[in-house]
């Protein structure tokens, strides 16, 4: 016998660090320890009550107990139609809808139909920490291309033209930006959309964070803007994020339809069809008002603006204001080196160690992002928890010396 146990290919694959942190601190909760949590991506609120509702009579729907078209139930698809030319201006057909197991499949599905082996992605950092990952296990080559918070954590056409070689194929592009906040505004998503479709660059944009923007900023969606790049064009999305939908799991891909088709017979030998009874919840969700959405989003804002002035009131703490998303990252550099509770740290991630260690705060390093020295904190859980959460890590590097 020759070979190891696993795969080369599984073996390289890093477990998700934002959910390694949140197991860890579920894990503290669980033992009686008051742990402050701001590793999660999830709303703190439950889900609407008429999605449940929806969910309940689908569970004693008999057709509900069957397998379904692995691309979706065709009123979901319908539904999602309806509800992208709504939220975003872009008009498209059932057919070029795929629904995923989330905005996680969804992701993978559209890296695996366009990679081939050596194919270039362009990545902007700071990044979510699954998008390289999927990259790789779809044969893809990440070519990260990092952002500075001097620029709001965006990148302009010049860093992409410098990144550019004849094996790029795909630009990834996301905004509003988990982890950073960073919101595009419209004339730089047209600009680097048409940088793209200029170089004849396939274009993924992730857009699940599309109702949460704050103060004047506002999501576009870059096919939209530029109707010439639509051909090469492919957007994820999901009910996760807006509806606060996290565990129903249901997201979806929208593509050219020979793109489409492509990934729906690869998702019909992994997963089949996306549970029919979060489908019918999907369903529900997206076919309602944005009612709830804009409720959360009131308070992710005020959350948000609280966040930020209690961090940079932090010595050694720097932290951009987030334009949408709910996350803050700030820059915890200004804490290297020094003698904290008798620890000296020389990167973000041991901070974060002393953080869940000493003042029971998870929080998430930038070593997950491809950004050292920063931390990513959600601000999705309760004003009460934010502000005690934030405070600990005040009184934690306070004591540095």
């Amino acid at each position: 016998m020759t070979g190891h146990r696993i795969s080369a290919r599984i073996a390289a694959v890093s477990p998700s660090a934002t959910l390694a942190v949140d197991a860890k601190a579920k894990a503290l909760q669980a033992q009686g320890e008051s742990v402050i949590a701001f590793g999660a991506g999830e709303p703190d609120f439950p889900t609407p009550e008429h999605i449940v509702a929806a969910a309940e009579v689908a569970c004693r729907d008999p057709r509900s107990h069957k397998y379904t078209p692995t691309a979706g139930l065709p009123e979901l698809r319908e539904a999602l139609v309806v509800k992208t030319r709504r939220d975003s201006g872009l008009e498209v057909a059932a057919s070029q809808i795929l629904v995923t197991n989330g905005g996680k499949q969804a992701i993978a599905n559209s890296f695996a139909t366009l990679c081939d082996p050596g194919d270039e992605v362009l990545v902007l950092a700071p990044y979510w920490t699954t998008y390289p990952e999927v990259i790789v296990l779809a044969g893809g080559v990440p070519v990260v291309i990092a952002t500075t918070p001097e620029r709001g954590f965006r990148a302009g056409v010049e860093q992409l033209e410098a990144a550019l070689t004849d094996c790029t194929k795909v630009l990834l592009f996301v905004s509003p930006s988990n982890p950073t906040g960073a919101v595009y505004p419209r004339h730089e998503i047209e600009a680097v959309g048409r940088w793209a479709a200029g170089h004849g660059l396939w274009v993924i944009t992730d857009e699940i964070y599309e109702h949460l923007v704050y103060g004047g900023a506002e999501h576009h969606s870059m096919p939209v803007l530029v109707p010439e790049l639509a051909d090469r064009c492919i957007v994820v999305n999901g009910v996760a994020k807006t509806y606060a939908m996290t565990g129903w799991r249901v997201g979806w891909m929208i593509g050219p339809t020979d793109v489409v088709v492509a990934a729906t017979n690869l998702q019909s030998h992994q997963t089949s069809n996306v549970a029919n009874v979060s489908q019918r919840a999907a369903l529900a969700a997206v076919s309602g008002d944005l009612a709830a959405v804009a409720e959360m989003r009131r308070a992710f804002d005020r959350r948000r603006l609280v966040m930020h002035a209690m961090l940079n009131e932090i010595d050694g703490v720097s932290c951009v204001l987030p334009d949408g998303a709910f996350y803050a990252f700030p820059s915890v550099q200004g804490l290297f080196g020094r003698d904290i509770r008798g620890r000296r740290s020389s990167s973000s991630a041991e901070l974060a160690e002393l953080a869940i260690d000493e003042a029971k705060v998870a929080v998430v390093p930038g070593e997950a992002f491809g950004a050292p020295g920063y931390f990513r904190m959600s601000y999705a859980l309760g004003d009460d928890d934010l502000v005690e959460g934030v405070s600990r890590l005040a009184k934690l590097f306070g004591d540095a010396g």
